[in-house]
């Protein structure tokens, strides 16, 4: 305690010996030399802040990027001096169509871009896209979320891909198609073909998957291409245990349904039809004659059962042989001809109630031609039950709303019995 003390005491002699110090060359000195530290630092910092980055100045007063967007991409890229190959990109996007926003969600998704050649990396991709028939508005709809594919080999990756898809494709180029493909997953160009590509397509020929439905699959589901060849398989898998053949038809549908939504997602709708009286044997033949049904939300699932078995007084039976009728739409098909044949089983104008499933699932023109115009005497009224009922719907406003006693009515529907 006593030397911390004598400790103490000896520094504030010294520091009073300091601050008593006279003026002289040494204190001007230190006194100057402060003063030119605080003018060189207060310089510097006046000229960071007038100093604007090129491609910043260039990026918000040019192409209008918000600030902190812009700031995101200049900050990538600092040791930039000139933006005279940015200029050109920009010019080349603009001269084939692409608006001021597509460029800026482009820019976003790959900054690289402002930098690329125009004329050996841009324009022989762009070009590329084109042949496919990606021109126009689709063009820049595609290319500002899907820029990736610009950063591509041309020789090595995407004309491989592309010359490996459109042999699966029937008249790709023609329909639109590979704009939707390349929306949906741009992955399907990105690697080697000789890596996923050509072997997922090996392994879906080998289960039955070939020409129009494997054309059919790339359109709908294309990241099943594009995705590791263990996971394809396992997918198929579970396909063929739910009840699927190789040698079925059907085996695509139920790979394009397992392949878009959870399992978690599919044992609640199995659990929704369940608790609706079906068991589950019935629910995995339903299943398999119409995998598309587990793709509707559980909400339309609910509705359509509620319809056909509290209202209309569907045999569950029926439903089982036929879920496609809890696909069609409630509002545009389903409540509409089902008005319609109460009507003409209110008046006796067949000695035969008609199969609902098979009035169902006829087209437009073939159900106004068998179940209305033929009634001469009474087309009139058929076709107000048949499309009062959407009149009535657009006139109070409910399109996004249905309500189900509409359908209620006077009178008993059909006795459908069979199918």
């Amino acid at each position: 305690m006593i030397s911390i003390r004598l400790r103490y005491r000896s520094l504030s002699t010294h520091l009073y010996h300091l601050h008593s110090l006279p003026t002289g060359p040494f204190s001007s000195f230190c006194i100057s030399l402060s003063s030119l530290s605080q003018v060189v630092t207060g310089q510097s910092a006046q000229n960071a802040n007038q100093e604007t980055p090129v491609l910043l100045n260039y990026l918000t007063n040019t192409l209008d990027f918000p600030k902190p967007k812009a700031l995101t991409v200049s900050d990538r890229f600092p040791g930039v001096r000139s933006v005279e190959k940015t200029e050109l990109a920009v010019q080349f996007f603009k001269s084939i169509g692409f608006t001021d926003a597509q460029i800026q969600s482009a820019v976003c998704c790959v900054p690289q871009i402002l930098f690329a050649d125009v004329e050996k990396t841009l324009k022989p991709k762009i070009q590329l896209l084109q042949e496919l028939g990606i021109t126009g508005s689709d063009l820049g709809r595609l290319m500002s979320t899907k820029t990736v594919i610009l950063t591509r080999s041309l020789d090595k990756i995407l004309k491989p891909c592309i010359e490996v898809l459109n042999k699966v494709l029937i008249n790709g180029t023609a329909n639109g198609d590979w704009f939707r493909i390349l929306r949906r997953c741009e992955w399907v160009i990105y690697r080697s073909p000789h890596l996923r590509l050509i072997p997922n397509i090996s392994y879906l020929q080998s289960v039955g998957i070939v020409e129009s439905q494997l054309s059919s699959l790339l359109k709908r589901q294309p990241h099943l291409f594009s995705m590791p060849g263990s996971k394809l398989k396992k997918l198929v898998s579970e396909v063929i245990d739910i009840g699927f053949s190789t040698d079925s038809r059907m085996l695509v549908h139920g790979l394009h349904t397992v392949s878009c939504i959870s399992r978690e997602c599919l044992s609640r709708k199995l659990l929704l039809i369940q608790r609706s009286g079906f068991s589950k044997s019935e629910c995995m033949v339903m299943f398999r004659r119409a995998p598309g049904l587990f793709r509707s939300s559980e909400e339309k699932i609910q509705l359509g059962l509620k319809f056909f078995l509290g209202m209309v007084k569907l045999k569950k039976s029926i439903i089982v042989q036929c879920p496609l009728l809890l696909m069609f739409s409630m509002e545009d098909r389903v409540i509409p001809r089902h008005q319609v044949l109460k009507l003409i089983k209110s008046k006796k104008l067949v000695k035969k109630d008609p199969s609902f499933c098979f009035v169902m699932q006829l087209t437009e023109h073939r159900f106004l031609e068998k179940f209305v115009l033929r009634f001469t005497e009474h087309a009139e009224e058929l076709l107000m039950a048949y499309k009062g009922h959407l009149l009535e719907l657009g006139r109070k406003g409910q399109s996004g709303a249905l309500k189900l006693p509409l359908c209620a009515g006077s009178g008993e529907g059909p006795d459908y019995k069979g199918l």
